[in-house]
């Protein structure tokens, strides 16, 4: 008994340790990438495939050597255009390659360009037109070794050796650190010493075509053999390996294949895709076209060095993730849109937007597609396990499900999903597209028992748990808590809440968690105290969720994990053996987007056997796979290049700088980064210093272009960020933009000189110019002191001329003083005159007969001496004289202008410019005032004045 156990117990530990180690998964699909020719531009058969060291995988093609860095495809071709079958990459990084005929090797030059060289010019030209077609290419020993069917070229040091196939060469292998070649006579030779040695006993070959040779325990070598089948060797004996493996090769015949870490064998097929199977020939995982690849030939495979596999076809290339603990169940399994899923009674049932799917649930999982539950036909939103009682709530109502059918249909209306009712034994209410339902499961089966009145709104992207109190229901924007009667037939209160803390706005999520409703709002989690009818944070719980962004959904699994989702990805909280959890994030990131939203579905069967439903069908999960796939990316500057030239440096370490023109300051970079799987989800950032202040936001895309730069020392700096989001070391390329020729530095030097020279000159110029200056200045000074002295005797003879005028025109204003003051007196004499006439006249009407005769004599003297006075007074003559004297200028301009003008109108024009009143001329011209207005009047007329013209001012013009 204990050797039983001990035995159950090493086989238990052989097998745990074989299934943490291994990464190939016998259930559901690896994601599969395909690669058509129109992608890689190429010919359509891949004949062998390799990667060097910084990750970039290499195919030979009919057209040449494919090269793929996870971004761009680039093709070098033959000389001859010839197709390559066979190539080998070397620690130097040389990719050494064979064709019909040629063999050489590809090797970067200067711009990382790869460049061909021919090494089958270097045997004897006799030779060279016998090379036949190279199939197979080693690196032994220090030595390259290409093998065609009648010979084997050694290459070393530059040198190459030959050594001819004793018969026929079929092909060649390096197991083990050992050579092989199969001999169509001697059966299997090992090369060793520079000589080929048969095996005992492999002339049994020599009927078969042995296309790949893997190691096996216990120096063991299993054969694959074209048509045979799998035939294993211990160096003695061989026979057939009698497995499944074994029995799929006979029925679609090998091509080979590869080994995944020693544990699992790849084995290409010709009929039917390629099938990966243990040490101990047990299929693992059959994919064929049917499946996902996009042809069933499978030439040749390859395991990359993240242990994913690489598939050379017939017709393109596939990529299979194998090192993922996720795979997958697409429309190749008959399903679409997953919502919920549940293991019962040996079957895995999913509920699709297409009805309920079931699977047989047994170790090992069988292949086989998903069938339809009968009797459902429309959108099923979830399938449950109630007391044992499998449930499917859908479009068509809540439906019983047994023996794969359906039994019974509860009720018509369209469910959301069940829940067993606490203090309720046996009593399950149900969601519905209007309300809610009571159910009863008894012995007889479950029975709709009735329709819970007091809500009847539509619960359509709902959330709902139930504690011994209250049925609480989450329906955007508000948190129902609704009480049910004892009797299951109505709600007796319904109270909605809009806010769980006046703190945090908003209702997150409600989750039933450790036997305890909590409800979340920005990862801040409440629960509800009956007694003070209030939510209270649970701050420790909180602190699980702190740092992470705003969660949407969280649930707890059959193991206490909890699985949360947040802009639309999925993460989880494991949960350890010391009651701790421990965050699991990254794996699940390439989930992202495909995730049903709103209708997060996570079934934990065990930790081996996880569930989740995607929009596009369901994924399996392993947690217990470790997480060696979660890599370090890598990045490169693929191809720097500018309008004069490229540089490819994807293919180099570059460390120097690239010195480009001025004229070429518009570059252009493009990105990549050696990570295949979930390739759609490499982002890059960048910097271009000292251009870029900041790293740019992360993208998607893999090319970017800086126009019109500045001279000067530039660094492109590059990161990638892969689908776990690991961020790469930075790569990083220098380059230098030369100035234009008007600011290269000789520019600026001949600048400088030249500067210094005008200097020179226009310090020369401006000390001859400050010479003649002087000279002029002087010259200058002389003339301004000659004209100064000429005006100051100008200014002198004016103000000569001024005093002379001023006295001139003090006198002038004496003499018009006098002139009126003569005037005055002139008119007085007038005046007296007139008076003296006045009283001549009276004399004369006096009767002087009357008169004795000396008083007659008297009065006659008196009268005779007043004519007299009369007579002799000359004072109007001299006054009429002095005026045309004062006047004589005056006169004598109005005389010239105006030749027509009588003299009394000379006299006229005097007396008015002398501002005399008309009363003072009409008496001074001895005429009447009317008289004087008249003589104005043709004045006026004579000087051609209109009324308007003011006739003294004209005069005072003149």
């Amino acid at each position: 008994m204990k050797l039983t156990n001990t035995l159950i117990l090493i086989f238990v530990v052989f097998i745990l340790n074989n299934k943490t180690s291994g990464q190939v998964k016998n259930i559901g699909l690896p994601q599969i990438k395909n690669y058509k020719r129109t992608e890689y531009k190429g010919g359509t058969q891949n004949w062998n495939i390799d990667q060097d060291k910084k990750g970039n995988i290499y195919f030979a093609n009919n057209s040449g050597l494919i090269q793929f860095d996870g971004t761009t495809w680039h093709k070098y071709s033959l000389p001859s255009g010839t197709a390559i079958r066979s190539l080998k990459i070397d620690d130097t990084g040389r990719i050494f390659v064979g064709g019909n005929d040629e063999f050489g090797y590809f090797k970067s030059d200067e711009k990382g360009i790869l460049k061909y060289f021919s090494l089958s010019k270097l045997i004897d030209k006799r030779i060279n037109k016998n090379i036949n077609l190279i199939w197979r290419i080693h690196i032994y020993k220090g030595e390259i070794i290409f093998q065609s069917f009648t010979k084997a070229f050694f290459y070393k040091n530059n040198k190459i050796h030959i050594i001819n196939a004793p018969n026929k060469f079929q092909f060649s292998f390096l197991v083990n650190k050992k050579l092989y070649f199969q001999d169509k006579v001697l059966g299997i030779l090992e090369y060793k010493n520079g000589r080929l040695n048969p095996l005992k006993g492999s002339t049994f070959f020599n009927d078969k075509e042995i296309w790949s040779v893997f190691p096996l325990p216990n120096n063991k070598l299993l054969m694959a053999t074209l048509e045979k089948g799998l035939y294993i060797t211990d160096g003695n004996s061989v026979k057939p390996w009698e497995t499944e493996a074994n029995e799929f090769i006979k029925k679609n015949t090998s091509l080979g294949g590869s080994i995944i870490k020693n544990k699992f064998i790849v084995l290409n097929s010709v009929l039917d895709g390629f099938i990966v199977c243990d040490l101990n020939g047990k299929i693992i995982q059959h994919l064929n076209r049917q499946k996902g690849l996009q042809n069933n030939t499978i030439l040749t495979s390859f395991i990359d060095n993240k242990n994913n596999l690489w598939l050379g076809l017939d017709n393109g290339i596939t990529f299979v993730n194998e090192n993922s603990p996720f795979t997958f169940f697409d429309y190749s399994y008959n399903i679409g849109t997953v919502y919920s899923s549940v293991v019962h009674n040996g079957y895995l049932y999913v509920a699709t937007n297409q009805g309920l799917f079931y699977h047989h649930w047994s170790k090992p999982f069988k292949d086989e597609p998903f069938m339809k539950v009968e009797g459902t036909i429309a959108q099923a939103w979830n399938v449950q396990v109630i007391n044992n009682t499998l449930l499917c709530a859908s479009n068509s109502g809540a439906l019983v499900i047994k023996e794969n059918r359906v039994l019974k249909i509860l009720d018509k209306k369209g469910y959301f999903g069940f829940k067993a009712i606490p203090k309720h034994e046996n009593y399950v209410i149900g969601e519905s597209y209007n309300g809610f339902s009571i159910f009863k499961i008894g012995s007889d089966g479950i029975e709709f028992v009735n329709q819970v009145e007091g809500f009847d709104e539509t619960t359509n992207t709902f959330e709902i748990e139930l504690d011994e109190n209250y049925l609480w229901l989450k329906k955007d924007p508000y948190l129902y808590q609704m009480s049910l009667s004892y009797d299951l037939k109505k709600f007796e209160s319904i109270k909605k809440h809009t806010q769980i803390s006046p703190k945090y706005k908003g209702i997150g999520s409600l989750q039933y968690v450790n036997k305890k409703i909590y409800f979340q709002t920005n990862n801040h989690f409440f629960r509800y105290s009956q007694e003070f009818e209030s939510f209270f944070e649970d701050k420790k719980f909180g602190d699980l969720f702190k740092g992470m962004p705003p969660i949407n959904t969280l649930i707890e699994d059959s193991y206490g994990n909890l699985w949360y989702s947040f802009n639309e990805t999925l993460g989880v909280l494991t949960k350890n053996k010391k009651g701790g959890f421990v965050k699991n994030q990254a794996p699940f990131s390439n989930l992202s987007g495909n995730l049903v939203n709103h209708y997060i579905s996570v079934n934990t069967i065990d930790p081996e056997n996880i569930f989740i439903g995607l929009t596009d069908g369901l994924t399996h999960y392993d947690s217990k796979i470790p997480n060696t796939f979660i890599t370090k990316p890598k990045v490169f500057v693929e191809s720097f290049s500018f309008p004069e030239d490229t540089i490819l440096t994807g293919n180099l370490s570059v460390s120097k700088d690239f010195y480009l023109p001025y004229s070429s300051n518009h570059v252009k970079f493009t990105f990549s980064s050696p990570t295949y799987e979930n390739q759609e989800n490499i982002m890059y950032s960048y910097k271009l210093e000292p251009f870029d202040d900041n790293w740019r936001n992360w993208s998607t895309l893999a090319i970017k272009e800086y126009t019109n730069l500045r001279e000067g020392n530039y660094k492109m700096k590059i990161r990638a960020k892969n689908s776990y989001g690991i961020i790469s070391d930075t790569s990083e390329v220098s380059f230098v933009i030369m100035p234009p020729w008007y600011r290269h530095f000789l520019a600026y030097l001949f600048y400088i000189i030249l500067i210094i020279a005008g200097i020179y000159f226009i310090s020369n110029r401006i000390k001859l110019k400050i010479r003649k200056n002087r000279y002029y200045e002087t010259i200058e000074q002389r003339r301004l002191y000659l004209e100064k002295e000429s005006k100051i005797r100008h200014e002198q003879h004016e103000l000569e001329k001024e005093i002379e005028k001023l006295k001139n025109d003090k006198l002038q204003i004496k003499i018009l003083a006098k002139d009126k003051e003569l005037v005055n007196n002139s008119l007085q004499v007038v005046k007296k005159n007139k008076v003296l006439n006045g009283i001549i006249h009276k004399l004369k009407d006096i009767d002087t007969n009357i008169l004795d005769d000396s008083t007659k004599f008297e009065f006659n003297k008196l009268h005779k001496s007043i004519v007299k006075e009369v007579n002799t007074d000359k004072s109007w003559k001299d006054l009429e004289k002095h005026i045309k004297n004062v006047h004589f200028e005056f006169l004598k301009r109005l005389k010239a202008q105006y030749p027509t003008i009588s003299p009394r109108e000379l006299d006229l024009s005097t007396y008015l410019l002398m501002n005399m009143s008309t009363k003072e001329i009409a008496e001074i011209m001895n005429i009447s005032t009317g008289g004087v207005e008249l003589a104005r009047y043709r004045l006026r007329k004579k000087l051609g004045l209109n009324k308007k013209e003011n006739l003294i001012g004209f005069l005072m013009t003149i």
